[in-house]
C-alpha cells in the first residue's frame, strides 16, 4: 500500500506514500554517504527488480509455513520483536499472532507512515537501534537495501516465496535474494458513480479515447460537473498510468543507470491529460483536498482513477455516496488490452538490526500468507492480498462495506491484478523524482505550461541527483 492510502484524507491503508514529501530516499538522506559506500550501493541496486525467484518448489500445506529456522523461540526463552507499521487496526492482527505464539511476542509501534517511516528507519539503523520488522513501500525498498537497513531473508522464506506470483515477488527480490514479504497489491481501476452515469446516459469507457469523449460529454450535459480531476500534487496515480503505458523510469545496463522519465510512454500519458485539461474537460484541483472531498461527496466529480484500496477511503472522502459507486477496469490504450498500473503496495521487512531474524521472518511470513492473518487484514485494513491464495479467501466473496451494491468487487480486482504492471526497477532516488513531479506539474497546471516539459524537468533533476550521489548515468 502506499502513502496514498495514508495521505491527506484518512486513507485506511497504504496508498499514501506515493507522494513522498520527505527526502528519505533522496539526496539529503544519501548525500553524506562516502563514495565507496555509494559504489557498494550501486552493486546492490543495479539489478534491483531483475527478479530471480528464490524458490519455486514445495508450497507446503501449513498456513504458517515460513521456512524460518528457530522460529518458535524454543530454548531461548520468550522473544520480543518490535514492529513498525502505520496501518490502522494492525494491533488487532498482531494480537492474533501474540495469542497463538507465546514464545514470540510482537510489540507494535507506529512512529510514522510511508516516507517518514523510511527516514526514521535510516536514522535508527545509523544508531544501531532499529526495529526488528518494518512495513516498507515497494518503491522505497531498493534504497533501504543499498543502505543495508533491511536484511536478506532468503534462508527464512523458502516456502513463503512459493505463495506469490512472480510479478508480485519482483518488487522484493533483488539479485535473487529476498528482502521482504509482499503484503498487498493495488492495481489501478476506474471507480465511477453508477447512479450519475445512469442519470446522464453515460457508458463506462473501456479505452482512453472513450474516456476523453465521456469527459467532454459530462461537461456538455452537466456544465458544473467533471468526469474526474487531474492531480498534480500526488505522483502515485500518474506513475501508475505511466506504468500502464509501458514506461520504465529506471533501468541498469552493466555498471550504469538509465533514467527514462521523459520517454515516449510517459510523454503520451502527459500529452493526453494536457489535452483534457486544456479543453476544460477535467477539474484541476488536487485529490484529497477539502475541495476535492466536497466534489466527490456532492457528485461534482463522477469518477476516480485509484488503487483497489479505494472503497476503504471513500467512506471518509464522500460519506453521502455509499452504495452509489461501481468499479471497472482502467481504460486501455488499445481496446482489449488488460494492462493496468499500480498505485501503492508494501512489504514486511526484517531489518539488519534485528537480533532475531528467524523469528522476525516467521512473523512476516505469517502476516502475509496465513489465511487467518490475511483475512484479518482484509477486515481491519482493507488490503487486497499479495499472496496468490489470499485472493480466493471467503472474506473477499463479500462486497466492501462502502460498496454494498458491488458483490463482485473483489472478483473484478482479481481479474485485473495479474495484468497490473509496475516498474521492473525502482531507482534509489524515488523521493527526488516524486517531489519533482509535484513541483513541475503543479507549476505547469497553474500556468498553462507544458506537461511534457514538466517531464523534462523531472528527468533532468533525477539524473543530476543520481550523479550527485555518485552513480554513473548512461
Amino acid at each position: 500500500m502506499r502513502t496514498t492510502r495514508r495521505s491527506t484524507a484518512p486513507r485506511t491503508t497504504a496508498p499514501r506514500t506515493t507522494a513522498p514529501r520527505t527526502t528519505a530516499t533522496g539526496s539529503s538522506a544519501s548525500g553524506s554517504a562516502a563514495p565507496a559506500r555509494r559504489r557498494a550501493a550501486v552493486a546492490v541496486l543495479l539489478t534491483a527488480g531483475l527478479l530471480l525467484a528464490a524458490s519455486a518448489c514445495g508450497g507446503g500445506g501449513s498456513s504458517d509455513a515460513s521456512g524460518a529456522k528457530g522460529g518458535t523461540g524454543g530454548g531461548k526463552g520468550k522473544v520480543t520483536l518490535t514492529f513498525w507499521d502505520w496501518d490502522p487496526n494492525m494491533d488487532k492482527v498482531v494480537a492474533r499472532w501474540n495469542a497463538g505464539h507465546p514464545g514470540i511476542q510482537v510489540k507494535l509501534s507506529n512512529p510514522a507512515g510511508g516516507d517518514q517511516l523510511v527516514a526514521k528507519m535510516i536514522t535508527a539503523h545509523e544508531a544501531k537501534n532499529g526495529p526488528d520488522i518494518a512495513k516498507v513501500e515497494y518503491q522505497s525498498l531498493p534504497a533501504l537495501v543499498s543502505k543495508g537497513v533491511v536484511r536478506d531473508i532468503t534462508g527464512f522464506t523458502k516456502d513463503t516465496v512459493t505463495r506469490f506470483d512472480q510479478a508480485t515477488l519482483r518488487a522484493t527480490v533483488f539479485q535473487g535474494k529476498v528482502y521482504g514479504v509482499p503484503q498487498d497489491v493495488a492495481p489501478l481501476m476506474l471507480f465511477y458513480r453508477a447512479d450519475l452515469f445512469r442519470k446522464y446516459g453515460l457508458t463506462v469507457p473501456t479505452t482512453w479515447d472513450q474516456f476523453a469523449a465521456t469527459a467532454r460529454a459530462v461537461r456538455a450535459k452537466a456544465p458544473t460537473s467533471w468526469l474526474t480531476n487531474f492531480d498534480a500534487a500526488d505522483p502515485g496515480w500518474f506513475t501508475g498510468l505511466a506504468q500502464q503505458a509501458g514506461a520504465d523510469w529506471w533501468s541498469a545496463d552493466g555498471d550504469s543507470w538509465k533514467v527514462d522519465i521523459d520517454g515516449a510512454p510517459t510523454r503520451k500519458v502527459a500529452a493526453y491529460w494536457q489535452g483534457l485539461v486544456g479543453a476544460g474537460a477535467v477539474a484541476k484541483n488536487p485529490s484529497f483536498s477539502p475541495q476535492w472531498n466536497k466534489q466527490m461527496n456532492d457528485g461534482t466529480l463522477l469518477a476516480w482513477i485509484s488503487g483497489a484500496w479505494a472503497p476503504a477511503q471513500l467512506g471518509g472522502i464522500a460519506p453521502a455516496t455509499k452504495g452509489e459507486w461501481a468499479v471497472a477496469p482502467l481504460p486501455a490504450w488499445t481496446a482489449g488490452d488488460p494492462t493496468t498500473g499500480i498505485w501503492g503496495g508494501s512489504a514486511t521487512t526484517v531489518t539488519s538490526d534485528s537480533h532475531h531474524p528467524a523469528e522476525a521472518a516467521q512473523f512476516a511470513s505469517w502476516l502475509n500468507t496465513d489465511d487467518a492473518a490475511v483475512t484479518e487484514q482484509v477486515k481491519q485494513i482493507n488490503v487486497y492480498p499479495a499472496a496468490t491464495s489470499g485472493r480466493s479467501l471467503p472474506v473477499l466473496q463479500a462486497a466492501p462495506a462502502f460498496f454494498p451494491n458491488e458483490p463482485d468487487f473483489y472478483a473484478e480486482v482479481k481479474k485485473v491484478a495479474p495484468a497490473a504492471r509496475s516498474f521492473p526497477m525502482w531507482g534509489p532516488n524515488v523521493t527526488v523524482t516524486f517531489t519533482g513531479y509535484t513541483d513541475a506539474f503543479s507549476r505547469a497546471l497553474q500556468s498553462g505550461g507544458s506537461f511534457t516539459g514538466a517531464l523534462g524537468g523531472m528527468q533532468t533533476a533525477a539524473v543530476a541527483d543520481l550523479e550527485k550521489l555518485g552513480f554513473t548515468v548512461g
